[in-house]
């Protein structure tokens, strides 16, 4: 594993932001316009096309333009530098956490014996 990924950093600086998540939410559902994503959130344009900007940025996202239409699509695939980096964290503690869970049995045992 990678000391310093920049695409992953990206990625996760994309996720750190509620409006930019319940956008990829609504993604998750399927494509949406720049209307459909700006209505529930009560913010100006440009604010919300930052937020675009950012996810599209970061590959989480993409999008085309029909006229003067663009719509936004989710790009499931992008997550997966994410899920494999909380995987290795996860397998990583999972390890370090058994050990010092064998460490206090045997000095439970240690102590019982009068060692």
């Amino acid at each position: 594993m990678a000391k310093y990924d920049s695409h992953l950093d990206q990625i996760f600086a994309a996720l750190a932001d509620p409006t930019r998540r319940a956008i990829l939410d609504r993604l998750s559902r399927g494509p949406a316009t720049t209307s459909e994503l700006a209505a529930p959130h009560d913010m100006a344009m440009p604010s919300l096309l930052g937020h675009l900007a950012k996810l599209e940025g970061a590959g989480l996202i993409t999008s085309t333009k029909s006229g003067r239409t663009r719509t936004y699509t989710r790009t499931d695939a992008a997550f997966m530098p994410v899920q494999n980096w909380l995987g290795q964290q996860s397998d990583l503690w999972t390890r370090r956490l058994d050990q010092l869970e064998d460490y206090a049995r045997q000095l439970a045992k240690d102590r019982a014996n009068g060692t």
